[in-house]
């Protein structure tokens, strides 16, 4: 069963830098971040193997959230071999998410 991957400002970009890569900047005190957290679950295990979904505690990694200009949380960011297409802030319903990521994967 996949599950998001826990990244830090050390392994973030070996692990956006291939693929479409999908980041919750998070904090554990941010209300609205829990309330995404299921979804990024769902959609873990949805798009195993065509999407990585990883999570950032803003708190604990502040220079990658200052490098992609995070001002508040949640914010979700789309990455495409290491480049952002996409970004996402707020909490929002599932059905953004999936429109967003299915731009952007190769058509079957």
């Amino acid at each position: 069963m996949a599950k998001p991957i826990v990244v830090t400002d050390d392994t973030f970009d070996q692990e956006v830098k291939d693929g479409l890569a999908i980041v919750d900047f998070w904090a554990e005190w941010c209300g609205p971040c829990r309330m995404i957290a299921p979804i990024l679950e769902e959609l873990a295990e949805e798009y195993d193997g065509r999407l990585k979904v990883l999570k950032l505690d803003v708190d604990e990694n502040p220079k990658t959230a200052m490098r992609f200009r995070v001002m508040s949380i949640p914010t979700v960011i789309l990455f495409k071999n290491g480049e952002p297409v996409e970004v996402i802030i707020g909490a929002q319903p599932k059905r953004n998410f999936v429109a967003r990521i299915e731009k952007h994967l190769p058509k079957a």
